[in-house]
């Protein structure tokens, strides 16, 4: 194994990305969490439409998870996640977004306000933002129509026609920071997290597939462990391996890492009232797996919590659990690697 520290990037945003930054950050690696900034909903987008800049809320998930957990940091790292009544004057808003976006105005650079955040947290990695141009996400359903903004897409309670793709509605550059991050990576983890809101954006944003497709390192898509309702109804690990390929350029991810357990019925039913179902796995699977991966890692992935925002059991990826199954995954890369550059020598030796 080499002895320098392994740089992994995260790419994605919300819930998902929090979770794999947060089990990763206890091992001895470099982070860097690249995020989406497009949400148009909730505070986030309260605070974009009226202030003009990038959405924060997926910035602020990321850099909690990254804080230094300890007594020096904690008052700081509550705050940042304290959310405001809907019938006071601040309407809803979460102070971390609030806080961010007076940074962001006050120095006119949302870049300098995330490093200032992440000096108060202390942050272990560093938190890019994908693009640092505006754009709203649009989504084409099957029938033609056409939804645009993330919170459009994301929050539909009737229900509709799947969608065909996602879009950007105009072209935006990508963070120099970011594609630096790609080309540079040992490790480019996708997902978890909502497929056509957290994860498929990123790779909208120009240059960013081509960054992936210049980087050396392993690929990781970590699959969902539940459909969501109106965006990945019925799907299956390969499906979103599909959909994920699509977005590449038709490029299959180098490991597929896949949950192995299931999911407790007491929780299905919690998420029966939303239309979610397990993304369950199965043998027959197996040639399809294989079309849209190189490899799959297949182990226990879950825990079962009542987050404290939510009131109600869930289901999500076992932070620790998902660190070991990536840095298991970046150890087999790099031995295979290894031995790929030992064998070249001896043949080189040879003639």
């Amino acid at each position: 194994m080499s002895n320098s520290t392994r740089e992994i990037v995260v790419i994605g945003g919300g819930t998902g990305s929090s979770v794999t930054l947060t089990g990763l950050r206890r091992h001895d690696v470099n982070l860097t969490a690249i995020v989406t900034a497009f949400d148009n909903g909730g505070s986030s987008g309260r605070l974009r439409d009226e202030f003009g800049h990038l959405s924060l809320g997926d910035i602020r998930r990321c850099l909690i998870a990254l804080a230094e957990d300890s007594a020096d940091t904690e008052a700081f790292r509550q705050a940042t996640q304290y959310r405001f009544s809907p019938d006071s004057s601040l309407d809803g808003h979460n102070l971390g977004n609030l806080f961010l976006s007076a940074l962001t105005v006050m120095y006119d650079d949302i870049e300098v306000a995330v490093q200032m955040v992440s000096r108060m947290l202390r942050t272990t990695g560093q938190v890019v933002p994908v693009s640092l141009q505006r754009a709203d996400l649009c989504a084409e359903l099957v029938d033609g129509s056409v939804l645009r903004g993330e919170s459009t897409i994301d929050l539909r309670r009737f229900d509709p026609p799947p969608i065909r793709r996602v879009y950007l509605d105009q072209a935006v550059e990508p963070n120099p920071r970011a594609i630096d991050a790609i080309r540079n990576a040992d490790v480019l983890v996708l997902g978890p997290g909502d497929l056509y809101t957290s994860i498929v954006p990123n790779l909208l944003v120009d240059g960013v597939v081509d960054a992936i497709h210049d980087s050396s390192a392993t690929t990781v898509f970590v699959c969902n462990l539940m459909t969501k309702h109106g965006e990945t109804d019925g799907f299956t690990p390969p499906d979103f391996l599909r959909e994920i390929s699509s977005y590449l350029g038709d490029v299959s991810v180098d490991v597929a890492l896949i949950n192995s357990e299931l999911v407790p019925s007491e929780v299905q039913d919690v998420y029966s009232d939303v239309k979610a179902k397990p993304v369950e796995l199965t043998d027959a699977m197996g040639a399809d797996l294989a079309r849209w991966s190189k490899r799959q890692a297949i182990a226990p992935l879950t825990q079962v919590l009542v987050p404290e925002d939510e009131g109600q059991l869930r289901v999500r990826h076992d932070p620790d659990r998902l660190a070991a199954a990536i840095l298991d995954v970046a150890d087999e890369a790099e031995t295979a690697q290894s031995h790929t550059e030992t064998g070249s020598e001896i043949a080189q030796v040879a003639d």
